[in-house]
């Protein structure tokens, strides 16, 4: 029984320092000292939604089909996923499966290269917008703010558009991270059950402006309590990526929190996701920002720090911007249950920069770099050491006493 025990921990304990090296070797990254976050400020603000055409197409970016490998996600095949999302009112449905491009299952004009990165133990997880090419390589256990970081660069120098996804299910990612991180367009803003969006407000707060761009992330269209619970409303001509990128680019676009409703009834799910309320128009009247929605529903306008700046009840909310003001935003939260938000309207200066978007400086530390990976290399020579020793360890036989030895008649 002792050996069998011995044999058990001795196998535990090889798993557990082999996790630890690949957990060392992947956490090799650069040392970054960040900026201090500084608010909006300028004397112009920017309208996201310049420019609109009055045509809101219904859309999913993040979404899981099944995928001829061993990784697989999602038990539906691309085609089945993309009939699902067309019987609940989708215009715009873009695969996002890990590491892997997805091919459009009837339309190849309508492709849009689009793929989910990481496969980390803390869920950090960003979604690449049309890449050059594609990358691997992850930090299987992302603690640090730099370690993120140099994710966002890596992935943003051969991408149209960086999204920061789920970052409320995303362990080790508080509100230090989201005062830190910067390089990343859009956000999933609301992924929990939390319709406050504060994850995205701490952002903004520290001067990274950000879109909220929201999807189900879902894994099964054939269950109901997965599809068809959150979307964005894009202005755009058509479900082409020439036509996408320029309106996901400027910010026209607001998204939506959808009940489950018929909780199973698939008949009542459908007749509700077709005549869902929402937002009609927003923009700038005069010194003045504002909303307007198809339906009555409790308004709020939000800003810095996630204070509330304004509330009202009914189709329509304006607000004035002060000078001091970095950024304002609306939620509207209808009687059914629908919750919509539009994108920021922030300060800035239109003669230096096209938008308040911008990536803040972070240079490298050099002498915290080095120090951090020598460490990682000095604790990966004793992990090697230690899985070593446990691979080659030998229970050391005992000698036999004389009274042993006696018994046996090997003396007299």
């Amino acid at each position: 029984m002792k050996q069998i025990l011995l044999v058990i921990l001795r196998a535990v304990a090889a798993v557990l320092l082999l996790a630890a090296i690949i957990i060392t070797v992947f956490s090799v990254s650069p040392i970054y000292r960040f900026s201090k976050p500084q608010p909006f400020s300028g004397p112009d603000i920017y309208n996201p939604y310049d420019g609109f055409s009055g045509s809101w197409k219904k859309a999913v970016f993040h979404t899981h089909t099944k995928v001829d490998n061993i990784l697989n996600e999602c038990p539906e095949y691309p085609d089945v996923v993309y009939d699902d999302y067309r019987k609940l009112g989708y215009d715009i449905i873009t695969f996002s499966n890990h590491n892997t491009l997805t091919e459009h299952p009837s339309d190849t004009s309508l492709q849009v290269n689009v793929y989910e990165h990481g496969y980390n133990i803390s869920k950090f997880h960003k979604l690449v917008f049309n890449p050059s090419r594609m990358h691997l390589f992850d930090h299987i256990l992302p603690l640090f703010a730099s370690q993120k970081q140099w994710q966002y660069d890596y992935l943003g120098a051969d991408a149209d558009f960086i999204m920061m996804n789920h970052p409320d299910r995303t362990l080790f990612h508080g509100s230090r991270a989201m005062r830190l991180l910067t390089g990343y367009r859009f956000i999933e803003g609301e992924c929990g059950y939390d319709t406050g969006l504060l994850r995205w407000d701490q952002g903004l707060s520290a001067g990274h402006y950000s879109y909220n761009l929201l999807s189900d992330d879902c894994h099964d269209t054939g269950n109901h309590r997965k599809i068809a619970r959150r979307c964005s409303w894009i202005d755009a001509p058509s479900g082409r990526y020439e036509d996408l990128a320029p309106a996901l680019a400027a910010g026209r676009f607001y998204t939506m929190r959808i009940p489950d409703f018929g909780d199973g009834d698939w008949d009542v799910k459908y007749a509700m996701n077709a005549s869902l309320p929402g937002i009609t128009s927003a923009g700038m009247r005069n010194d003045s920002v504002y909303v307007c929605l198809s339906a009555p529903a409790r308004i709020e306008a939000r800003g810095q720090d996630h204070a509330l700046l304004a509330e009202a009840n009914g189709t329509e909310l304006s607000y004035k911007l002060g000078e001091d003001e970095p950024y304002v935003r609306f939620s509207a939260f209808f009687d059914n249950g629908v919750a919509a938000y539009t994108n920021a309207f922030a300060r800035y200066n239109s003669r230096m920069t096209d938008s308040p978007y911008v990536v803040s400086p972070h240079r490298v530390n050099v002498f915290l770099t080095v120090l951090f990976n020598l460490g990682l290399l000095i604790l990966l020579v004793f992990e090697l050491l230690a899985f070593w020793l446990v691979l080659t360890y030998k229970k050391k036989k005992s000698r036999p006493t004389v009274e042993q030895l006696r018994f046996r008649g090997i003396v007299p």
